[in-house]
């Protein structure tokens, strides 16, 4: 079926929230999804994609709100494709994550549960963020209102439309971080287009302006990062100098000349311009230097609640060998690093594990041990006779979960407990499923770092069976 041809759908109620935070209806039998919508709405769709088995469309028009929709706060809402349940209050966020969760875990994991514990939610709503990255664009994406009204293609800085790396919005507000990098991102948008400086183009890979990278901690200072497509110039130091001056809370004012194909900077040299090379984080009475490269749970306050569950779990008394796998900056191993006799943290990232060694100094801390390398390759049995048997194994991965080598390490080390964190439920229940072999589930409590989202974190404790 072509799309042109693809069906209206009149009337349709959506029913409830499945993956990606798009919301789900039956129309005869078949499943649809769609972006936009919540529990309750009556609305008619305009089907975008049709299979055998779903379709996929877009709402046309709402028939009859669901009594629980609440208006969005921001006005880029529906198109920069962040922030989906932004209509949802917050309460039935929680209950849909909740829910997420231990769908994940019973579908994928088909591992017995316990009763789950109540997802902590995050005290602020908005402006929890601590870093925020926007794209410079020679030509911003126009929506197709703006089409139809011949609005002017003009440089933009914003977010990447979903799946499209070369189309980026023009961003006037973001709630998600402090005020702070609203005033900033448009004021340095406007002495841009002042001075006639050159905004990134993707396909050309040509432009003075490529990226804008701004962090704040929770005193309300902020790193600036300035990433050049070209040799800085007097433009570019002209543009860093009105930083410095105009915006106090920037204390650190970093650039980087990026002529790669990519925009990623982990490989690529820095620059201070001005100010401190670091912000500082407080956890507790633990303290953590920030550089710009550094790897830092992007909702300071709710990473300490995080934590403080992984912490929970782990049941330390001081007399255990924790390991700490995926470490990043070594965040987790030093907040439990004085409950246990000594932490072994690893991580790929090595700048990450220069950080960690850093940290764990400025905290007095000597009973931690950091490696860098591949997981796979340093979690041995080897390296665990060397560094000695784990009684507490707390791991952090990325989204795709474990590599089944390092799962089977663990097995073979056979630890008391193990917590897993993770950002991705079902990776999470994947991995679970296949250390049910000599563990059980004791223990979950999901976390949400990202409101407005459909993104949340959990924590599972497992305990070896005798």
């Amino acid at each position: 079926m072509s799309r042109k041809n693809l069906p209206l759908l009149e009337d349709v109620c959506i029913e409830s929230i499945a993956a990606e935070g798009k919301a789900l209806a039956h129309v005869d039998g078949q499943v649809v999804f769609v972006p936009y919508c919540i529990p309750g709405d009556r609305v008619n769709l305009q089907v975008t994609r049709k299979k055998h088995s779903f379709m996929e469309a877009r709402v046309e028009r709402i028939v009859e709100p669901s009594p629980q929709r609440r208006e969005a706060v921001c006005r880029h809402y529906g198109v920069c494709g962040g922030c989906k349940w932004q209509i949802l209050p917050y309460s039935e966020q929680l209950r849909w994550k909740q829910r997420q969760v231990e769908d994940n875990l019973v579908r994928i994991g088909k591992v017995a549960l316990p009763e789950m514990e109540p997802v902590l939610g995050s005290e602020s709503e908005y402006g929890y963020r601590n870093k925020l990255e926007f794209t410079f664009a020679d030509h911003r994406w126009l929506t197709p209102e703006q089409m139809r009204e011949r609005v002017p293609f003009e440089p933009g800085l914003g977010f990447h439309i979903p799946n499209c790396f070369d189309k980026v919005l023009d961003i006037e507000e973001c709630h998600l971080m402090p005020e702070l990098n609203n005033r900033l991102r448009n004021h340095v948008r406007e002495y841009a287009l002042s001075e006639d400086m050159t905004f990134y183009n993707e396909h050309t890979h040509e432009g003075q302006l490529r990226t804008l990278i701004i962090r704040m901690n929770e005193a309300g200072e902020a790193m600036v990062v300035l990433v050049l497509g070209e040799d800085m110039d007097a433009k570019g130091r002209g543009l860093l100098e009105m930083i410095r001056r105009d915006f106090a809370e920037v204390v650190s004012l970093w650039y980087c000349v990026n002529k790669k194909w990519n925009d990623t900077i982990g490989d690529q040299q820095l620059v201070l311009f001005s100010g401190q090379d670091h912000l500082v984080e407080r956890m507790e009475d633990l303290r953590f230097k920030v550089g710009p490269k550094s790897f830092y749970q992007t909702n300071t306050a709710q990473a300490r609640r995080l934590y403080e569950v992984a912490r929970e779990f782990a049941g330390l008394t001081g007399n255990e060998t924790v390991y700490d796998l995926y470490t990043g900056t070594g965040t987790i191993a030093q907040f439990v690093a004085r409950r246990a006799k000594q932490v072994v943290g690893i991580e790929y990232v090595s700048e990450a594990i220069d950080d960690a060694r850093e940290n764990a100094a400025v905290n007095g801390l000597t009973n931690v041990r950091f490696y860098a390398g591949d997981m796979k390759d340093i979690l041995t049995e080897d390296f665990v006779r060397r560094e000695g048997y784990p009684d507490v194994i707390i791991t952090d991965p990325p989204r795709a979960g474990m590599h089944e080598d390092v799962v089977n390490v663990i097995l073979s080390a056979e630890p008391d407990r193990i917590v897993y964190v993770s950002c991705n439920p079902a990776t999470q229940a994947r991995d679970i499923s296949l250390l049910s072999a000599k563990y059980d589930v004791r223990r979950v409590r999901p976390v949400d770092m990202f409101p407005q989202t459909q993104h949340v974190e959990n924590v599972v404790l497992l305990v070896r069976r005798d």
